[in-house]
């Protein structure tokens, strides 16, 4: 765990604004209630104008907002990506009471929020980003859960100080170069009888393969490698996964993942192309996505 702790201070000490954490931390201790629906919410009791506005500001300070949204009081954070589509799909398979549960790519912990009505026994998000860090902790000042948020990715899994029943891995195979690796690795940190429920952007035909992408994939950089579903199910079986089981198939659309005020740049309107919504703008098959539960 030394280890550990010196990495998460390498990374943390690499981000460019670290004193927006101060502001947070600053931020005084309000009278709310929480609620953990498809907008993650924030009711403030006895909220000023200035500690309204003193809110707003961190807030946007803390651009691009990805996952969500959220809702702080008259403020709505209208992220990128609708994220209660994915998580609502994926809600009816799971059973996370009294769980030691991980969320791999946790981004700003928008799921794990979402977990916390299922009472778990123990979350914990592992994303490098220190972007999304500094976005949880700006949330869970106010929701002052006991979620435990480590700047540590994948790799650092199997050498974590304790395994997990539950493993969310979502979004994030197709960033890796080595995906049975990753698998494997997901894999090394379960106890016994535990499970991993994993989505990830496949090409949607028959066939064991998988596109590797030139440069960009809906103009990602670092999309490494897009499986068909039985490539995919190879990849798990490789890992010595059981149980491959598909929970459902959908394609991404605009109402899932679009522009909003909250974000800089493009979104996936911008990443199809505009003259056949069914490519990427480099002429790929336009993203699907895949929700499985595997299991050890």
């Amino acid at each position: 765990m030394q280890n550990f702790i010196k990495e998460r201070q390498k990374i943390l000490n690499s981000y460019k604004n670290l004193e927006l954490l101060s502001l947070i931390n600053a931020l005084g201790k309000f009278d709310c209630e929480c609620e953990f629906n498809d907008i993650v919410s924030i009711k403030f009791n006895g909220l000023t104008a200035q500690e309204q506005e003193q809110i707003e500001a961190i807030a946007k300070e803390l651009k691009p907002w990805r996952k969500g949204p959220f809702a702080l009081g008259e403020l709505f954070i209208d992220t990128e990506w609708q994220s209660f589509i994915k998580y609502n799909l994926l809600k009816p398979h799971i059973n996370l009471k009294d769980k030691v549960v991980a969320d791999v790519g946790c981004n700003n912990g928008y799921y794990m929020f979402r977990m916390l009505k299922e009472k778990p026994k123990k979350l914990v998000g592992f994303d490098p980003s220190v972007h999304t860090f500094m976005q949880f902790n700006f949330i869970n000042h106010f929701v002052r859960s006991n979620i435990i948020y480590e700047l540590l990715g994948v790799e650092h899994l199997a050498h974590y100080e304790h395994k997990f029943d539950t493993i969310f891995c979502l979004g994030v195979i197709y960033h890796r170069s080595d995906p049975v690796k990753m698998l494997k690795e997901l894999k090394g940190s379960l106890n016994k009888g535990g499970e991993v429920f994993l989505d990830t952007m496949y090409i949607d035909m028959p066939g064991d393969f998988a596109l590797t992408p030139k440069l960009t994939y809906s103009k990602i950089p670092n999309i490494y490698f897009v499986p068909t579903i039985g490539a995919l199910e190879n990849w798990c079986e490789r890992a010595k996964f059981s149980d491959f089981e598909i929970l459902a198939t959908k394609p991404t659309d605009v109402n899932e993942q679009r522009k909003t005020e909250w974000i800089d740049g493009q979104s996936l309107e911008n990443f199809l192309d505009p003259n056949d919504s069914l490519k990427t703008i480099e002429g790929y098959p336009a993203p699907n996505r895949v929700y499985i539960k595997i299991k050890i």
